[in-house]
């Protein structure tokens, strides 16, 4: 052990902070649907989408606890004495933690449909708010794409054992991909709206 100074520890308090701070990057909280009223067909719509924004904001809080206890396992793993176990529990820790921003990735993608619905038929006269809550969205997936690679990352030692990490994850290295589309995605429909969201120019 190197008492808490070494690259070692270095690295795993810089990664701790990294998950605390991508932690930060919630799930956006969709109250612009608390302000469009919609005569019918559309009231149903805009009253699901009000459900479901709660529901959001109560699946971030649980979502932020098990990214936290995720984050404590990788850094207990770095404290073991080098070896096997050590190892092994990296890889594990590495995976689990993986798991958990890939999990709070896939509810934010979830959230795009209803924003992109806001943009276009929400109160105009909030339309930079969503534009805030599009770019909140964005900074969570860049987060969480972040951190599903580098925990797949953490998890590998060389080339070799990365083909088979993909073949052992697979599902992990589909949400990398659907992440960098949903980020696209986002940019896409912040583009579309922005001169009405910021309709001065410098």
């Amino acid at each position: 052990m190197d008492g808490g100074t070494g690259p070692v520890h270095r690295f795993a308090r810089w990664r701790r902070r990294c998950r605390i701070d991508a932690g930060h990057c919630r799930l956006p909280d969709l109250h612009v649907a608390g302000y469009t009223d919609a005569q019918e067909p559309q009231a149903a719509h805009v009253q699901s989408l009000r459900r479901r924004a709660l529901e959001l904001r109560q699946t971030a809080l649980r979502l932020a606890d098990e990214d936290a206890s995720a984050s404590k396992a990788f850094g207990a793993a770095f404290h073991l004495e080098p070896g096997r176990e050590r190892e092994t529990a990296i890889k594990n820790a590495s995976i689990n933690a993986a798991r958990a921003s890939a999990t709070l990735g896939k509810h934010a993608v979830i959230a795009i449909d209803d924003l992109e619905w806001l943009a276009l038929n929400g109160n105009q006269a909030l339309v930079s708010d969503v534009v805030v809550a599009l770019g909140s969205l964005r900074a969570t997936l860049a987060g969480a794409r972040t951190n599903v690679s580098f925990d797949l990352a953490s998890s590998t030692t060389d080339d070799s054992s990365m083909a088979e990490l993909r073949r052992q994850h697979q599902d992990l290295f589909a949400a990398l991909r659907e992440f960098e589309a949903a980020i696209e995605r986002l940019d896409m429909i912040a583009s579309g709206i922005d001169r009405r969201a910021a309709p001065t120019r410098a």
